[in-house]
């Protein structure tokens, strides 16, 4: 104890007298560089003492300008082979490699000293044999090494990407043959050295030409890949950056890999299920990102980003088909929109194309499976191949959607918003010729009145009247089949009352007749002559007489909305012209 105090107070002692040395007027560069440095070193590498040398090596360091280390660099560095083998030579060159790092970021003016002297390839040189000296040397000392010299790179040489790619390469190859890495401190480093680049150029692209960036995570253990994909995903999206071409996605998407697919079993044992949902929204948003304005290369875009997100799990694919499927469909309206003189088969190639791995990519849903989610995908894709004029593929993309409605879906709130999307879809398509309309409208019209509560078989069923009479379109003006819904509607309207009198002895709510009265209204409005003002009159006075019921359910939902459709039906009244003379023989 003693001993180790002396020789802590004889340390402090030298150490405080080589701060006074820097300090001395009269000491420039030149005598720093033939005098003071020399002896300085010689007694340094003489006391044999691997304490002592460790913490005299660090007082040069700190104590000495940043402008005398880099003009006697190579004397500097011709020392630290012949200090103990148990010093710490890593610290000292990181220590070094630090202040030069500071001292260029400095000032740009103090750049030119750094290429005079070759301060790279002096450290770098030395890096090595300090490496190949110590075949002991753990691997997190070796990375840090390495990431101390990348950093002082990308201040001193921003513009050398083989410089840094060097960098990566020497890194790799002490690595080869390490497998996975395990040891914590060394996986740290190695995230380090790999963010330091795209801190640096705050460019994805830049990471994505260095071509030793892969290999180096290539070492990193499944779950700290993970990691190193979020930082990547996090600076494309910090920075905007467009990522457009089919190399550059595949190459990303690889990298990412730990985002993308389960690398390993286990990690399920730890699984955070918002940190998931987190990741998996920052992937979303970048292959929403990806982009370009060449329609052959985004198809190759897409096919890769494709090739990767499959590979996902059931977890994933829900997160990741959206996106795929929407940025596709972005593709397909681009084109709809680009110039209407182009060949016809030149313009429809690339759109069939996508639409056939759209198909692709949502039939892959079926492994999670989220039917609900898939349906109304296949429907966003029949909407664009309607207004692309591709009739078969509209077609298969409904036919696709309906097997999910009969074969999955089987939850009643499920059925009647998954209905209501297919109706809605349905009436908005103008490609389909007499015979596929048909056989989707009888198909759509059959799931309504199938569902199981009367009430949401009613509303379905006056929807699908829509499917009947389509504004812009005169071969979808069919006012019978319009009726024929509205007086099927008013039958299960009719029996959802005498069921509310069998089971709650009472008439339960008028709000359905209601709402039937308001599409009257509607398609009366549009000129549908088989809605006659007897029919309509006849309407309202049955739900006169049952609001005045004596065993009426009480709905203020109810009263509102047929307070709001008499003030209509007197607006409208009230208009004149050939409109008020259209209401005005309906008695309110």
């Amino acid at each position: 104890m003693k001993r180790e105090k002396e020789r802590s107070e004889l340390r402090d002692l030298v150490g405080k007298n080589l701060h006074v040395l820097s300090q001395i007027e009269g000491i420039d560069l030149e005598m720093y560089k033939e005098t003071v440095l020399p002896r300085i070193l010689e007694q340094v590498v003489n006391c044999k003492d691997e304490i002592a040398q460790g913490y005299l090596m660090d007082c040069i360091i700190q104590v000495f300008p940043d402008e005398y280390h880099l003009q006697t660099l190579e004397t500097l560095l011709g020392a630290c082979p012949q200090l103990q083998p148990s010093v710490d030579i890593k610290m000292v060159l990181a220590r070094l490699m630090e202040r030069l790092s500071n001292y260029a970021a400095l000032s740009t003016d103090v750049l030119p000293e750094f290429f005079q002297v070759e301060a790279f390839a002096k450290l770098n040189s030395a890096i090595g044999k300090v490496i190949e000296a110590q075949e002991d040397m753990p691997i997190a000392g070796v990375v840090t090494l390495y990431s101390s010299l990348l950093t002082f790179t990308l201040h001193v040489h921003p513009d050398r990407l083989d410089y840094v790619d060097q960098i990566l390469g020497a890194c790799v190859k002490k690595l080869s043959g390490k497998g996975k890495l395990k040891d914590s401190i060394a996986t740290k480093q190695i995230v380090a050295l790999l963010s330091a680049p795209l801190e640096k150029y705050k460019d994805i692209d830049t990471a994505l030409k260095l071509s030793n960036y892969p290999h180096v995570m290539e070492h990193l253990d499944d779950a700290t890949s993970k990691v190193m994909a979020n930082v990547l995903v996090q600076t494309i999206l910090k920075n905007k950056t467009c990522i457009s071409t089919d190399e550059k996605v595949e190459a990303l998407f690889e990298l990412m890999k730990g985002l993308i697919r389960d690398l390993d079993e286990n990690l399920h044992d730890e699984f955070d299920e918002e940190d998931f949902k987190e990741e998996q929204n920052s992937v979303s948003r970048l292959i929403q990102m990806l982009h370009n304005d060449d329609p052959e290369e985004m198809l190759k875009i897409i096919c890769t980003v494709k090739k990767h997100i499959v590979t996902g799990g059931p977890k994933r694919l829900p997160f990741t088909v959206p996106p795929l499927i929407f940025n596709s469909l972005k593709l397909v309206r681009r084109l709809q929109n680009q110039d209407e003189n182009a060949p016809e088969e030149e313009t429809s190639a690339i759109p069939k194309k996508i639409f056939q791995i759209l198909n692709q990519i949502i039939e892959a849903l079926s492994s999670v499976p989220v039917p609900e989610l898939a349906l109304r995908l296949y429907l966003e894709c029949a909407e664009a191949a309607n207004d692309s004029d591709l009739e078969p593929v509209a077609y298969e993309f409904f036919t696709q959607a309906y097997i999910l409605y009969e074969e999955e879906i089987s939850d009643s709130k499920a059925q009647v918003t998954a209905i209501q999307l297919i109706i809605g879809t349905l009436q908005r398509m103008h490609i389909f010729g007499v015979e596929n309309r048909d056989t989707l409208t009888h198909k759509a019209t059959g799931y309504s009145a199938k569902l199981l509560k009367k009430p949401d078989q009613c509303k379905a069923v006056y929807s699908c009247a829509h499917l009947f009479w389509v504004d812009d379109q005169d071969s979808i003006k069919d006012g019978e089949r319009v009726l024929l819904c509205l007086k099927r509607a008013l039958r299960i309207a009719n029996a959802a009352q005498q069921m509310s009198n069998a089971t709650r002895g009472s008439s339960g709510s008028v709000l359905l007749f209601i709402e039937i009265l308001n599409k009257y209204l509607y398609f009366y409005e549009k000129g549908v002559t088989q809605i006659t003002v007897a029919s309509i009159q006849s309407l309202l006075e049955l739900i006169t007489t049952e609001m005045q019921s004596e065993n009426k359910t009480a709905d203020p939902a109810a009263d509102a909305l047929l307070a709001s459709t008499l003030r209509y039906i007197q607006f409208q009244k009230d208009k004149g012209g050939a409109v008020g003379e259209k209401y005005e023989s309906i008695k309110s």
